[in-house]
């Protein structure tokens, strides 16, 4: 019998640069620009999290700009609408992801069809049978429907019509699909009908789905965990672990010893774990839902930061503010700002600066606050454009 093969120790500065160059976040323009690169990046990172807060842009634009430096909101709509090279479907959370790997959400669809989803169990046949009708005539927003009645929200997310709720069932079981968004407006399209499909494509099995939540996260983490793999998904786990332990007996993963980490088990490709370095003069003003961010126990493992979301934190207990984005320079976390959007008066508004790690030293202050200000002027450009 064969042995394991060492764990190979790692800095925490050495996954950051591994993350980081995994993240595209090591270089400005990694995607080039138009619609194209919003469906590469997407392509490449695997899902971009949508969500309706918008003191300042929206995130799901918000990580695109990260990476993409060009980027318009038509490139977006543009790639989901015209091109259909992305669609939208549940990841850990409402997102963007790859038409390509619309075969791997099918399963998923095909479950809340056959076994119902819990959000919508009180969907009536009725209105479905409404919906449909509808969705089979056009596409339709929840505004072309005006003669509902409405109920009582059964949680705080909920919307009080019926056929939004017959809708969104629709959209999970994967019969309706997203085809548009003017703002956080959705029109939906049948799914066959917007992607010109016949029937649907062939769903991926059981072991393809695993071998694709393992690939996504190598391409888009670098250095991963089962914890990093499968994030808001413990019952992938164990498939997921057996695969790994299958590529190390192969040589495909090495195993990693990751300085901070303890007894949680890391992995990497080899070829992942080659030197290279981030540009010190690189500034990125990155979003709470950033795939960099989004998982906070990596994040404050390897970034030694612990992001506080607190948009829902009472503004006395309020330590960064309501919605502040973390301050990428480098490979370091040095600041956090509580920006808000001022679009009557064209302004970005400063609500609190917070510096944080290196960020606090006093030597070199004021040349860092410039590099960030030099990003937050291009930031500012950004939220204000039409």
């Amino acid at each position: 019998m064969s042995r394991a093969p060492k764990p190979l120790p790692l800095s925490t500065t050495q996954a950051r640069q591994v993350w980081l160059r995994a993240q595209r976040l090591d270089t400005r323009a990694p995607f080039g620009e138009g619609a194209a690169a919003v469906a590469e990046a997407i392509a490449h990172l695997g899902y971009v999290q949508i969500d309706t807060i918008n003191v300042i842009e929206r995130c799901h634009h918000h990580i695109l700009f990260s990476r993409i430096p060009s980027y318009r909101r038509t490139d977006l709509r543009q790639a989901q609408s015209v091109d259909r090279s992305v669609f939208e479907y549940w990841t850990h959370a409402l997102s963007y992801v790859p038409s390509s790997d619309f075969r791997f959400f099918l399963p998923a669809m095909r479950e809340h069809r056959r076994e119902g989803h819990r959000w919508y169990a009180s969907v009536k046949p009725a209105d479905t049978r409404k919906v449909m009708r509808l969705l089979r005539a056009g596409p339709l927003t929840i505004r072309d429907i005006e003669d509902d009645v409405l109920t009582e929200k059964e949680h705080l997310w909920q919307s009080r019509k019926p056929s939004k709720r017959a809708l969104q069932l629709a959209f999970y079981t994967g019969v309706a699909t997203v085809s548009e968004r003017q703002g956080m407006l959705k029109t939906y399209e049948l799914m066959t009908r917007h992607f010109g499909w016949e029937q649907l494509p062939k769903p991926a099995s059981v072991k393809e789905i695993t071998a694709y939540l393992l690939d996504r996260a190598l391409r888009s983490q670098g250095i991963v965990s089962l914890d990093s793999i499968c994030h808001l998904d413990a019952p992938s786990k164990k498939a997921v672990a057996a695969l790994i332990a299958s590529r190390v007996r192969r040589g495909e993963l090495v195993p990693v010893a990751l300085d901070g980490a303890g007894k949680q088990e890391h992995w990497a490709q080899p070829a992942a774990l080659l030197p290279g370095e981030v540009s010190p003069d690189l500034v990125h003003i990155l979003s709470p839902f950033d795939p960099l961010i989004i998982q906070r126990k990596r994040t404050n493992l390897i970034f030694g930061y612990n992001h506080l979301f607190e948009a829902y934190v009472p503004k006395a207990k309020r330590k960064l503010g309501y919605f502040a984005l973390p301050v990428l320079v480098g490979d370091e976390i040095v600041a956090a700002l509580d920006l808000k959007t001022d679009r009557q008066a064209k302004k970005l508004l400063m609500q609190k600066w917070t510096w944080l790690g290196t960020g606090k030293k006093t030597a070199g202050r004021k040349e860092l606050k410039q590099k960030i200000e030099d990003e937050l002027d291009r930031f500012e450009r950004f939220q204000l454009a039409e």
